[in-house]
Parts: C-alpha cells; structure tokens; sequence
C-alpha cells in the first residue's frame, strides 16, 4: 500500500485499545456488522419505500401535494439538524448506548403508524424517526470503524455495511410496490420494527460498549448545539421552499439568510468555547477537511444528476415513470456492484490517491452529462455510471480518511459530518438545479405539451444546470485536492 494511505495520524495522538479485544477477520464481527448493516438499511430502505406509497397516503389522509412533500422532508430534515448534536451526546454517553436507544425510539414510532389518522400526525411520525435516525447512522460508521485496527479491514467492513444500504435503497421503490399491491401503506413503516430489533440484538450482542477511556470528556456546548443544529434544519429547509415556492419565494431566501447568519452565529461560538461542540482545528486537518470536500462534492454531484435526469426523462423525453425508473438502472447497478472496485483501487493506489481520483470520476461524469447529455440516452447512461462509480469509491474511502483523521473519541461526530456534508449538498444540488430550471423555463413545467419554444428553454436550463453542478463539484474536489496535498507535505515534513 502507498505512503498516502497513512496520511498524518500522528497529531491525533491515539490510544489505540488492545488489539485483543477487537476482531481480527471480518467473520469474527458477524453480529456486530450485521447489526450495523440493518442500521444502514433502515436509513436507506426508509425513505424509499414511503415515496412510492405517498399517492395512496395522500388519498386516505387526505394530504395535500405540500403535506405530502413534509411527509418525507420532516423525517430528512431532522435527521441532518440533529445529526451532529446527538453524535457529541454518543461521544460522550457512549455510541453503542445511544445507538440502542435510538433502535427502541425507531420500533416504537414505527409502531405508531398504526394509530396515525391525519397527514399532520403522520408528519410528527416522521420526524420522530428523523431523531431515531440522527442517534443512529453516524453510529454506525464510527462503530463500524472502531471494530479492526487494521485498515484493510476497516475499508472491507464500512464497504459491506453501506453495500447492504444501497441494495435497500435500489430496491425500496420496487419492494413497496409489491407491497402495496396487497398490504396497506403502514405495512411499508412497520417493516422498521423487526430491522430494529435485530439490528438492537446483534448490536448488544456483537459490539462491546465503550470504556470511560473512549469517551469525550468535556461538557457539551449546548449553544453550540443550538446553533448548529438550527443551521442546518435551515440548510435543508431552503431547498425545500424553493422548489415548493419557487426561486421567488421570500420564505425561501429568508431561510437561506437563516441558515448563513446561523452558520456565522456557530461558528463564532466554536472559538470562544471553552468546550466547544465541534473543535474547528479537527476539521482543519487535512485528512478530515478534504474527506468532507470529496464526500460534499459526491452529494452534490449523485443528488442533483439524478433530478436533472429524472425531469429530462419524462417532461422532454416523454418517457413513463417505469421507463423513467429502468433508466437510471446504470446508476443503481454501478451503486451496489462498485463496492468490488473499492479493494482493489486502494491496495493499488493507496487511500489518499483512491479519495481524490474518484472524485474527480464525479465530476467528469457531471461534465459529460453536461456536454452531452441532450444528444441521446448513450450519454445519460455513461454520466450516471461515472458518478456512481466514483461516489460509490468516495463515499467509503473518504469516510474512512475522516475516521482516521480524528481522536477515537470524536469518531461519532465526526461521522455526523460525513453525513450532514452529504446532507446539505444533497439539499443544495437539487436546490440549485431546480432553481436554474424554474428561472429558464416559462409557463407550467408540468403541463402534457410543451412549444417549441419551452422545449428550447428547458433544454437549455437543464444544461446550465449541469453546468452549475460541475462547477461547483469541480471547486469542492479543487478544494478536497489540495487539503490533501497539504496532507503530504505535512508528512514529509514530520520524516
């Protein structure tokens, strides 16, 4: 393995538990991966299951359109809001302590669904599983982590458990349509309650509970976890509004300016804490700074192509949603099958130089969508299997450099960031491209036909749309690039 695959640890200054303790082959974490793995599942298996069910709920609830985007957007939102407040409380209370926690709040909402009447009690439903969620995921990772001391085996391990998360979100869709079509839509939550409880089994039985000597030690900042969690509820709120409200919504720039003026509030907060949540010198280290740029950048890129693609497909192409759905295949099949990829380019490469050429692969499949992507679906297919390709490789390897980049006893919020960085460009992807296409496109985007004229139009937002998202992925992986470099030289200099 490369040099690169050990980028600085050394100003983390760890200590290490004994090797005893932690498995030293993938079999002998079974229970602990596989109850880990139906963590992943249920984030990803949740929301696309409910999508294909939000017709027949709107129904019998009697939920309008807006109700009916709440119903999803409540359980996102709270779930990237308190991602990073409720990992300090993991870091500090114990990850496997929270995480069962957590498995017993999501059995017990799920199981709620059967007393839900109204849109708005199903909304409050959601949201309760976002909390679930938030003391949840980030645990996964870091736990995920926290089992091997060898990195090989930590890379196979995280590679694994987010595999089992994208066969659920592949096959969500499908497996709620057979659902539905002889079970009632509660069936599609209730399937939460026995992914729960295995996954609270294996975890009890799989994974030890952390020592004093692994917790974070100081108080949490509690208006440092104000202010962050507010920043990012707005973040994820913003792109919402604009698509419901349009790029002219003031509700929607108002909670863009929240979300900014929020975000200057933390940060002032972090460097006057004496405790603060999120210590801002951990995130200036290189391996943790340009694992966030490449993760941000693979959100981006996966979030907002899938929109450009989804809308192109069936208002200007004409194709029906099941068509719609077969092709974006490429991406799906490249999501769970590129895990095969991820050993190899590390073994040969080494992490590092793994983390920066696969998001790159990002951005070149974004700048193929963008230059090529009207002139036939050949083009649309190969931009959809460079991004997941690339995202798939990024996700796992830059995840694991931020892991590796921070003291053990950070390991849950730093898995928090890992995904909250994902959140919130996931939210500005879409937001960006919607807000493009809303301003190039007049009249009715919905409307069964379209002028000439129209069809000039979107095809031309869609691309200064594809435009937009390259760009900015190319500037966060500029950004990831040369943290990294930093990295390097930081290394260098220490031999």
């Amino acid at each position: 393995m490369s040099h690169d695959t050990h980028l600085p640890t050394s100003p983390t200054a760890r200590a290490p538990r004994s090797a005893a303790r932690r498995p030293q082959t993938l079999r002998a974490a079974g229970l602990a991966l596989a109850g880990l793995s139906a963590v992943f599942l249920f984030e990803m298996l949740d929301n696309s299951v409910l999508n294909v069910a939000l017709p027949t709920i709107g129904r019998e609830l009697g939920a309008s359109t807006t109700a009916l985007q709440w119903v999803t957007s409540s359980y996102a939102i709270v779930f990237g809001g308190l991602m990073i407040a409720l990992s300090a409380v993991a870091d500090r209370f114990g990850r496997r302590r929270v995480m069962i926690i957590g498995l017993v709040l999501l059995a017990l909402a799920s199981s709620a669904v059967l007393f839900v009447t109204t849109v708005d009690e199903l909304i409050a439903l959601r949201a309760v599983m976002g909390v679930a969620a938030a003391m949840t995921t980030p645990g996964a990772l870091a736990l995920a982590f926290r089992l091997f001391d060898d990195e090989q085996l930590r890379v196979r391990a995280i590679t694994l458990i987010s595999t089992v998360g994208l066969v659920g979100l592949a096959l969500g869709p499908t497996a709620g349509g057979v659902v539905l079509s002889f079970a009632p839509w509660q069936v599609l939550l209730l399937v939460n309650v026995p992914v729960a409880l295995l996954a609270l089994v294996f975890i009890r039985l799989g994974v030890p509970a952390d020592s004093g000597g692994d917790r974070h030690p100081h108080p949490i900042d509690v208006p440092g976890a104000l202010s962050g969690t507010l920043t990012v509820v707005f973040a994820l709120v913003a792109p919402t509004l604009f698509i419901e409200e349009g790029a002219a919504s003031w509700t929607a720039w108002l909670a863009a300016a929240g979300a900014a003026a929020l975000a200057v509030v933390f940060v002032l907060r972090q460097r006057v804490a004496a405790h603060p949540l999120l210590d801002l010198a951990l995130i200036a280290r290189p391996l943790v700074s340009s694992g966030l740029a490449f993760k941000a950048a693979a959100g981006l890129a996966i979030a907002g192509l899938s929109y450009l693609v989804t809308l192109q497909l069936q208002l200007d192409w004409g194709w029906a949603p099941a068509q719609a759905a077969l092709g974006m295949l490429p991406q799906v099949i490249t999501l769970i099958a590129g895990g095969a990829l991820i050993s190899p380019l590390i073994r040969r490469t080494g992490l590092a130089t793994a983390a920066w050429v696969s998001a790159v692969v990002v951005v070149a499949g974004l700048g193929v969508y963008a230059a090529f992507g009207q002139f036939g679906y050949g083009w649309v297919a190969v931009s959809l299997v460079l991004v997941a390709a690339g995202m798939r490789i990024v996700g796992v390897v830059a995840g694991n450099n931020v892991m590796h980049g921070l003291p053990e006893d950070r390991t849950t919020i730093g898995a928090a960031l890992i995904d909250t960085a994902s959140q919130l460009t996931t939210g500005l992807g879409i937001a960006v491209s919607g807000t493009i296409i809303a301003a190039g496109f007049t009249g009715s985007i919905t409307a069964s036909a379209w002028t000439d004229e129209q069809t000039i139009q979107f095809r031309g937002a869609i691309t200064i749309a594809a435009l937009a998202l390259t760009l900015l992925a190319a500037l966060l992986v500029g950004a990831g690039m040369w943290w990294a470099r930093r990295g390097v030289h930081e290394v260098h200099a220490q031999e």
